[in-house]
């Protein structure tokens, strides 16, 4: 069986055909976030989307990366990057990083949060913490560089790689995953500039 049969199995095995996940994409969301079902359900959607979103990506970026190590079989001897940005060099780590913090997040705010049920509380007393405020502003800019590559990039898989289009391409993909980034990291930093209290 090879690497790559090996690594989707495990990936359907935690992600997709997980009963202990499902179960708390069901019940964590009524119980951290109202203990009404109409939230609970769209709470649950939401998470779920967030999951399939990131297996997708886990199973692409794993199956890139192996065909990339079979294409080559043995490391460069001189490393060198192409004209490239700081965003498509790191993918390989901003997905993992990215996946941790979308745990994180989950278990703050949804399967174990302080105050169950009182979202804003949860909220405003967790970014109270700097260090909680940190990790999210981090994760936040994570995501900003990680998505203005993934746009900018599907773009150009979808034939969009023309001169002509690529200043277009390249500002769209600035714009969107800058007000992603600027409107996350709102959050944080208004709890922690005292604009946002309890």
């Amino acid at each position: 069986m090879s690497t790559e049969s090996l690594g989707y199995i495990f990936i359907n095995a935690c992600l997709i055909n997980n009963f202990v996940l499902a179960y708390f994409l069901g019940i964590c969301p009524f119980l951290g976030v109202s203990g009404k079902m109409e939230t609970a359900t769209k709470m649950g959607g939401a998470v779920t989307f967030v999951m399939i979103i990131s297996s997708m990506c886990i199973a692409s970026a794993f199956s890139l990366w192996t065909r990339n190590m079979k294409a080559r079989g043995s490391r460069y001897k001189k490393h060198q990057d192409m004209a490239t940005d700081y965003a498509a060099r790191t993918m390989y780590w901003s997905g993992p990083i990215l996946l941790l913090f979308v745990v994180y997040h989950l278990l703050h705010f949804t399967i174990l949060p302080a105050h169950p049920g009182e979202v804003y509380r949860n909220v405003v007393e967790g970014f109270q913490n700097p260090w909680i405020a940190g990790v999210y502003i981090t994760g936040n800019i994570a995501l900003g560089f990680h998505i203005f590559h993934g746009i900018f990039s599907a773009a150009q898989t979808l034939g969009a790689n023309h001169p002509r289009f690529n200043a277009y391409r390249r500002d769209a993909a600035i714009a969107i995953s800058a007000a992603i980034t600027l409107g996350n990291l709102s959050f944080p930093i208004s709890v922690l500039a005292g604009f946002v209290t309890l």
